[in-house]
Order: structure tokens, then C-alpha cells, then sequence
């Protein structure tokens, strides 16, 4: 052995000092992002323009409430509307019955097919089409014929605009997480005398919400920014109520921040919602759980753990 070697008397290998890893890029791109940062922040304190004694005077202001009251109304009863409608067209398009089918396929298409904004336009100007609207037994006799001005006003234009648009996307939605839920379990409950309907209610549906929550929660996010679409009918909600507010002050940067403050406030309250749906009908099928049950599994499984053999 020649003297250049060296042996440890334990017999135990030497220990190693690690060095980390540097990563000088993050470091220049954290500085990059630090000073674009620090720009912003300047320039919307010092720009006068923003003009933040007039946005203090005019975020609470209640024709802005009213507008962010009536805001919401529209986002609930549009999604409502596109929900319940969005489960009925997701069967009919899985219906065995073409001509159903087909039906539910030729609304989608239409109505994901042309922009919303336009879909308001037509139902505010329904009136042109149709000076009265008859109402009663189709190819029968009609009990009433209400004028079209009266009975379409421009809050249930906006509301047919948006809750027949939304259930185009919802009805994808809803279908996608149906056949996300496997055949076996719709021939499992039907073995057990199960109709169609009971089937869809209490098997099929509890398995695909965890598949429909998710876009769900991003459309409600996405219809509550939607519904400003709504002040080119001149429906008074939060949009069309600064923009009321500044056609005459003229603090047009100031209010439309004072109605950006309150959708970012009404999107991350959707935000938090969302996130205990998503966890609720998650339940069982994250990563995290899953690696409890494995690990259940394998404690059960090895006997040398404690386990039963």
C-alpha cells in the first residue's frame, strides 16, 4: 500500500460537506421583478392623476353600492339560470335520442358561437322583432300578448342574455364531468333497478361534481366580470354606475378604480368560496389523501409494521 493512501480506522467513509446549489438567476430575476416593482408603487403615488382623495369620496358612494348590489343580482340569477339549464342540455346532448341530441348540440353551437355582447343587444331590441309577445298554448290560442317594451326591460334582457349564454358553456361542463364518471357505475345502479333519472341523481352526479366544481367556480368568477357587459344596455350596475358618476365630475380614472376595487373585492370572495368546494367534493381523491390510504394500505398489508398479516 503505497503511503498516498489513506484509510479510515472506523472503516466508515468520510463525511461529505454539501455545498448547495447556487442559483444566481433567481437572484436576478427576484432584483428584475423587486424593481419593476418599486416603479409601480412610485408612480401610483406620485402620479396626480389617480386622484386618491376622490376615490376615497366616491368608494362608498351609494349609487355605487346600488350598482354593485344589482351587479351581483345579475351574476346570481345569470348563473342559476345557465347551471339549471347547463344539466338539462348535458343530458339531452348524452340522450340515445339523435333528434334530442342533435337539439342540444345546435344550442350550444349558436350560443358559444356569437359573442354575449351581442346576444344583449338582440334581447334589448327584441321589440323590433316583435312588437307583441303572445303567450300561451303553442300552435293554440294565446291568453295574453304583452308589449314586448314593457315585459323585456333592459335588467331581464340582461338576464336572458347572459343566463342563455352561460348555459352553452355549462351544459360542456356538466357533460364533461358525467362521462368523467366511469360506465361501471351507471350499469352497477341500473343492475340494481335504478332508472335513468335516480341514476343521474344519486350516482352520477355526486361522482362528477368534483370534475364540474372547478370551471364552475372560474365561470361564476368570469359572469360576475361579464355582467358589466350589461352598461351598453344601460342596465345600472356597477360599471354603468361610475361611469353615471363621471360623465358629470368628469374623475373618470378615480371611479373606475373606486368599480375595479369592488370586483377585485366580490372575485376574491368567490375565490375563497371556491376553494372550500373544490376541498369539500374533493375529498378522497387528492394527492394528499391518496397517500394516507396508501400508507394505510401498507401498514395494513406488512406484518414487521404492526400490520395485520
Amino acid at each position: 500500500m503505497s503511503s498516498s493512501e489513506v484509510t479510515n480506522p472506523t472503516g466508515r467513509p468520510d463525511e461529505i460537506t454539501a455545498v448547495p446549489v447556487r442559483h444566481p438567476g433567481r437572484w436576478v430575476a427576484a432584483a428584475i421583478v423587486l424593481a419593476i416593482a418599486a416603479s409601480l408603487i412610485r408612480s401610483v403615488v406620485t402620479t396626480s392623476g389617480f386622484e386618491w382623495g376622490v376615490l376615497g369620496e366616491y368608494l362608498f358612494d351609494s349609487r355605487i353600492l346600488d350598482g354593485l348590489v344589482v351587479t351581483i343580482e345579475l351574476t346570481v340569477i345569470a348563473m342559476a339560470i345557465g347551471i339549471v339549464l347547463g344539466v338539462l342540455l348535458a343530458v339531452m346532448r348524452l340522450s340515445p335520442n339523435p333528434l334530442i341530441s342533435r337539439a342540444s348540440w345546435s344550442y350550444i353551437f349558436f350560443f358559444r358561437g356569437t359573442p354575449v355582447l351581442v346576444q344583449l343587444l338582440f334581447w334589448y331590441n327584441i321589440a323590433a322583432l316583435y312588437p307583441k309577445i303572445a303567450l300561451g298554448i303553442p300552435f293554440g290560442p294565446a291568453f295574453i300578448h304583452p308589449d314586448a317594451n314593457t315585459l323585456i326591460t333592459a335588467f331581464r334582457a340582461a338576464i336572458l342574455g347572459l343566463g342563455l349564454n352561460e348555459g352553452a358553456y355549462m351544459a360542456e361542463i356538466v357533460r364533461a364531468g358525467i362521462i368523467s364518471v366511469d360506465e361501471g357505475q351507471t350499469d352497477a345502479a341500473q343492475s340494481l333497478g335504478m332508472t335513468r333519472v335516480q341514476t343521474l341523481r344519486r350516482i352520477v352526479l355526486p361522482q362528477a361534481m368534483r370534475v364540474i366544481i372547478p370551471p364552475t367556480g372560474n365561470e361564476t368568477i368570469s359572469m360576475l366580470k361579464t355582467t358589466s357587459l350589461a352598461s351598453v344596455i344601460t342596465v345600472t350596475e356597477l360599471l354603468y354606475a361610475g361611469q353615471l358618476i363621471y360623465s358629470v365630475n368628469f374623475k373618470v380614472i378615480p371611479l373606475l378604480i373606486a368599480v375595479s376595487f369592488w370586483y377585485l373585492v366580490c372575485t376574491s370572495v368567490l375565490y375563497v368560496g371556491q376553494h372550500y368546494l373544490e376541498r369539500y367534493y374533493g375529498r378522497g381523491s387528492s394527492r394528499s389523501a391518496m397517500a394516507r390510504g396508501d400508507l394505510a394500505t401498507a401498514a395494513v398489508a406488512s406484518p414487521r409494521e404492526g400490520g395485520v398479516a
